[in-house]
């Protein structure tokens, strides 16, 4: 029986499932750690390319890999662009808590 690693996996689902990658990021962004969605961010990333992401966002690559790395704090100026190079936008829905 052949196994694959995870990460092995879930690069190759995130680079060729647009729908895939949109429903981990949504899972990222729903936990209360922000760190959780840019460790997420960062996996899309790498999986579609790093120089090819931060060329379509308009972002020097060195920047790229700060803003998600381990101890980056990015701004919406910089998240907003590599979003639309990924092609995901980020949607807001009640969660109805506050009825």
């Amino acid at each position: 029986m052949k196994t694959v690693k995870h990460n092995d996996w879930l690069y190759k689902q995130l680079k060729k499932d647009p729908e895939f990658a949109s429903e981990y990021l949504t899972a990222a962004a729903e936990d209360e750690e922000p760190a959780v969605f840019l460790l997420a961010l960062r996996k899309v990333v790498e999986s579609k390319g790093m120089s090819q992401v931060a060329e379509k966002a308009g972002i020097p690559r060195e920047s790229l890999y700060r803003a998600l790395s381990e101890k980056g704090n990015p701004r919406w100026s910089t998240l907003a662009p590599i979003l639309r190079a990924l092609g995901v936008k980020l949607e807001a829905s009640p969660t109805y808590l506050n009825r």
